[in-house]
């Protein structure tokens, strides 16, 4: 025991030594909640933005939450805009192919929501000659066009998840495919409840989908190992669960693959 938290101990320092400043932690500048989103006050809050707090507490790091345009997140990261990308984003090959990843921090499903009066099922029989809309840029749009696009009428993409989430209450599209929680969370709502329902979650497909949602950071970056240690620390000591609690009555860790 006494060598797993000397290890963390000397990981932690590692990581920290290189960093002169504050560490820009890049999010999505449109609202995704409940994991990250402004007040009424400016103030970012949410899911994200809690636990984003206890691994800088835990890790030592000055944070600094940096809102970002989603479809130009990573390229603002690998040119130095911004240090960490802490925006729900998932680990997948393909991304891995131009950034690192920290271990996953949540792991959750894929969902279709459809209107209230709907038959659509979460598949590509149920999607068939159907309007999808989907967030562009994200692994949602990419399973859209590997899974959907052969046989929906059309494929329509959003700049944020808020715009097709209204699209859909309008009746302008027959469905959405984004994550299982923030459909939730949009469900509960007012204008959710009042149109739209879940048909369900998608196949899983991890090649697209990814292997869970991880700190984004530049290659060979050490905070990378600064970051897995503030995270192994803060499910161990109870802080994750305890963050996790505020929000959800289940678990969004998910089981290791």
């Amino acid at each position: 025991m006494k060598k797993l938290v000397l290890a963390v101990v000397a990981t932690l320092a590692f990581g920290t030594a290189a960093l002169a400043g504050p560490v820009k932690i890049g999010v999505a500048a449109e609202p995704y909640p409940p994991f990250t989103s402004p007040d009424a006050n400016g103030k970012w809050v949410g899911w994200e933005i809690d636990f984003m707090d206890a691994i800088c507490k835990q890790a030592k790091l000055d944070c600094v939450v940096t809102p970002t345009a989603w479809d130009g997140i990573i390229p603002a990261l690998t040119a130095g805009q911004i240090d960490v990308i802490m925006s729900s984003m998932s680990i997948t090959p393909e991304r891995m192919k131009t950034i690192d990843f920290s271990d996953k921090y949540y792991n959750t499903p894929a969902m279709i929501v459809v209107a209230k009066d709907s038959t659509i099922t979460p598949d590509a029989a149920g999607l068939k000659g159907k309007i999808v809309g989907v967030q562009v840029s994200t692994t949602h749009a990419a399973y859209t066009q590997k899974y959907f696009a052969p046989v929906a009428s059309e494929v329509k993409t959003y700049q944020t998840q808020d715009e097709a989430n209204q699209d859909l209450g309008a009746g302008r599209i027959d469905a959405i495919m984004a994550d299982s929680i923030a459909m939730a969370d949009f469900l509960k709502s007012d204008a959710g409840k009042a149109c739209c329902k879940s048909a369900g979650n998608v196949k899983d497909d991890p090649e697209i989908l990814g292997q869970g949602v991880g700190f984004g950071l530049r290659k060979g970056d050490p905070l990378k190992a600064t970051l897995n240690a503030a995270i192994a620390a803060i499910r161990a000591d109870g802080t994750y669960d305890a963050i996790t609690k505020k929000y959800f009555d289940f678990d969004i860790y998910g089981a290791k693959k």
